[in-house]
């Protein structure tokens, strides 16, 4: 997942991350699997990781997902650092919220995998909580990049964006046809609210770039987040970043990032339940105080943890070397 001209918010976590890491000092060269099919896409990588390997200068691999991770475990000779995001730990879900069978399968592969890489990153203390076995898992949600995710004047947002000035805007940010986002409970909610207020519109936005995303979240009233399960879902924290306020499912650590703020709920998964808070929330006109909630999730923070833990595997790396030189001399 890496974005590109064709699909610019195709994984544009992933990048944030490589610019973060850019940003303090790491040379962070991506390495993007590509190709018609996906199956011969995962073994076409695995020569193309050995030249690049090859070449020297790489200290760290690190695979996001637990399909890229297999990719970067057949090699032994540098040390892989694994980022499990959600679904590739927790089991994708189908339209009736149960995990399907043959994600059943990929989440065993991949705690398996788990055991033989150098270090793992989760999401959430739930995600470690699956990986108990594991000494070396660390808890690092992913960064906001809070010079991209900004509150912007509500007029100048909807201006730019040809929104109407006055409409009550609701905001759902991801693929209606990926089922673990609940676009239906959204939808529900929102054909609720309009039985009160005709005039409230639901927006739905995912193909849009991150800086055209931002101005959204600057232009809309509320973002609804009715997801079955997540990690830590980046629409939420970027969201915060731009003070929106929130209507949201208890999935992953989204409790954590909004508690406290006011303009921001957790509420049960039914259409009356969202409904409800929305309504207060697009009569009240408000902004939250959400982007001070998610400092800690700036990108240099960020960037910083997930620098120590390629110092810790790269270190780890080394003794046995070192070890090794000792007993001979």
């Amino acid at each position: 997942m890496y974005p590109s001209e064709e699909r610019p918010a195709f994984g544009t976590f992933v990048l944030t991350q490589v610019e973060s890491l850019r940003g303090i000092g790491v040379d962070a060269e991506p390495f993007v699997l590509t190709g018609r099919s996906r199956k011969l896409m995962y073994l076409q990588a695995v020569p193309q990781l050995r030249r690049r390997l090859r070449r020297n200068g790489v200290d760290v691999v690190h695979a996001h997902y637990s399909y890229v991770g297999l990719v970067a475990r057949t090699q032994f000779s540098v040390p892989v650092v694994l980022t499990f995001h959600g679904d590739d730990l927790l089991g994708t879900v189908g339209p009736d919220g149960r995990t399907t069978g043959v994600s059943r399968l990929i989440v065993a592969a991949g705690k398996l995998l788990a055991r033989h890489v150098d270090a793992v990153i989760v999401q959430n203390e739930l995600m470690a909580e699956r990986l108990h076995h594991h000494p070396r898992v660390h808890v690092i949600p992913h960064e906001v990049d809070l010079e991209l995710f900004k509150p912007t004047d509500r007029d100048v947002a909807r201006h730019e964006l040809g929104l109407d000035p006055d409409r009550p805007y609701v905001l759902f940010a991801s693929p209606p046809q990926i089922a673990v986002k609940r676009f239906p409970l959204a939808e529900a909610a929102v054909a609720l609210l309009r039985e009160r207020d005709p005039s409230v519109e639901l927006l739905v936005v995912f193909r849009e770039a991150q800086d055209r995303l931002a101005l959204y979240m600057s232009a809309c009233d509320a973002l609804v987040f009715p997801s079955f399960q997540e990690g830590s879902p980046n629409i939420v924290k970027q969201a915060m970043a731009c003070n929106l306020p929130i209507v949201a499912t208890d999935v992953g650590d989204v409790a954590q990032v909004v508690a406290g703020t006011d303009g921001c709920c957790v509420v049960e998964p039914e259409p009356q339940a969202f409904a409800d808070r929305l309504e207060e929330i697009v009569r009240r006109g408000a902004r939250t105080a959400g982007r001070e909630r998610v400092r800690h999730l700036d990108s240099p923070v960020v960037a910083t943890r997930v620098l120590s833990v390629y110092e810790q595997v790269v270190e780890q790396a080394r003794a046995p070397r070192t070890r090794l030189r000792r007993a001979e001399a």
